[in-house]
C-alpha cells in the first residue's frame, strides 16, 4: 500500500504543479510580478528581467492539495500522534514558504530585487525553526542525541543539540535559496535529494518521510517543466524557502539531521562560496571567485546554464550515493 500511495502522491503533485503553473504564469504576468535583475549579476541575466516570479506558489498549492487528501488518510490510520513528525515538517515547509512570500512581496513593493533585510529574514527563519524543533521534541520525534554519519555513534549534546539543529535548518533553507540563480538548478538538485530521502525512508520503514519525499520530487519535476532553461517562470524566495524547509525537515524525520549536509552538498557549497567571497574581499580586497554564489562563477567562466545544471546535479547524485553509505 505504501509504495502505491507514494507513487500516486508524486504523480498527483507533479500534475497539479504543471496545471497550476499554466494558470499562474499568465496571472503573474498580468499582475506585473516580474523578476527584477540586479546590475551586479552576469550582464546576460538582464534578458531575464520581467520573467514571472513567485511560481513556487503553484507547487505549494499542489503540495497542499495532495497533503490534504493523503494526510487525512494517514492520520485516520496512524492517529494524530503517530503523524506528528509529518504534520510538523509540512508546517515547517509552509512557514518558510510564507516567509518567502513576504520577502517577495516586499521586493515588489520596493520595485527592486531587494526584499527583507538579511537580519529580518533570518530572525523569522529562526523563529520558524525553533517552533519546529520544540514541536518535534515535545512529541518525542527528536532527542538531544545527534547521530554522526559514517562514524555511527550518537552524541548527547544536551541543549547544544538545538543550537546545531537551528543552524542546520536555517543553513539549508538559505542555501537552497542561494542556489536558485540558474534556470532549473534547484529543481534538478531537489529531485535527486528527494529520491535519496525516499530511498532512505523506505529502507527504515518510515512512510511519512517517504510521503514528504514524494511531495519534494513531484513539485520539483512539475516546476522543471516551466523552469527548464530558458525559464518561463521563477520560483522566487516563495518556492526556494519552502523546498529548503521541506528538505531540512526530512533530515530530522529520518533521524539524521547532518545527512542533508552531505546529500545536499551543492546547496552547502553555494553558501560556502558566498562566505569565502565576502570574507576574502573584506580581509584582502580580493575575490576568490569571479562572482558568487559559485554557479555565477561558472557562468562567468562561460558555462551554459544547462551545463551547470547537469554538472551540479551529477555531483549531487554522487553525494547522495556517498550519504547512503554514511546513513
Amino acid at each position: 500500500m505504501e509504495p502505491i500511495i507514494f507513487t500516486v502522491s508524486l504523480i498527483l503533485t507533479f500534475a497539479l504543479t504543471v496545471i497550476f503553473l499554466s494558470f499562474l504564469i499568465p496571472a503573474l504576468k498580468s499582475w506585473k510580478m516580474g523578476q527584477k535583475i540586479l546590475d551586479i549579476g552576469p550582464r546576460w541575466h538582464k534578458s531575464k528581467e520581467g520573467t514571472p516570479t513567485m511560481g513556487g506558489l503553484a507547487f505549494i498549492a499542489a503540495c497542499l492539495v495532495t497533503s490534504t487528501i493523503t494526510v487525512a488518510f494517514i492520520v485516520a490510520l496512524d492517529g494524530p500522534a503517530g503523524s506528528s513528525a509529518l504534520i510538523l515538517t509540512l508546517a515547517l515547509a509552509l512557514a518558510n514558504g510564507a516567509v518567502g512570500v513576504f520577502d517577495d512581496l516586499v521586493k515588489f513593493s520596493h520595485k527592486r530585487n531587494e526584499g527583507l533585510r538579511a537580519s529580518q529574514k533570518y530572525f523569522l527563519q529562526l523563529v520558524v525553526a525553533g517552533l519546529y524543533l520544540f514541536g518535534m521534541y515535545m512529541t518525542g520525534n527528536i532527542t538531544t542525541e545527534l547521530y554522526i554519519p559514517f562514524v555511527g555513534i550518537f552524541l548527547d549534546l544536551g541543549i547544544f543539540y538545538f543550537v546545531v539543529a537551528l543552524l542546520v535548518i536555517t543553513g539549508i533553507v538559505n542555501s537552497v535559496n542561494l542556489a536558485d540563480g540558474v534556470d532549473g538548478l534547484v529543481s534538478c538538485e531537489t529531485v535527486v535529494v528527494g529520491i535519496f530521502f525516499a530511498a532512505v525512508s523506505f529502507s527504515i520503514g518510515d512512510f511519512h518521510a517517504a510521503f514528504v519525499s514524494a511531495l519534494a520530487i513531484g513539485s520539483s519535476l512539475g516546476f522543471l517543466v516551466y523552469n527548464f532553461p530558458p525559464a518561463k517562470v521563477f520560483m522566487g524566495d516563495t518556492g526556494a524557502l519552502f523546498l529548503g524547509g521541506m528538505l531540512a525537515g526530512l533530515a530530522f524525520m529520518v533521524g539524521n539531521p547532518l545527512i542533508i549536509l552531505i546529500a545536499g552538498i551543492m546547496y552547502v557549497v553555494e553558501s560556502l562560496s558566498v562566505m569565502i567571497q565576502v570574507t576574502s574581499y573584506k580581509l584582502t580586497r580580493k575575490r576568490v571567485f569571479k562572482m558568487s554564489p559559485i554557479h555565477h562563477h561558472f557562468e562567468m567562466c562561460g558555462w551554459s546554464e544547462l551545463k551547470i545544471d547537469c554538472v551540479f546535479t551529477l555531483i549531487t547524485a554522487l553525494a547522495c550515493c556517498l550519504a547512503w553509505f554514511g546513513f
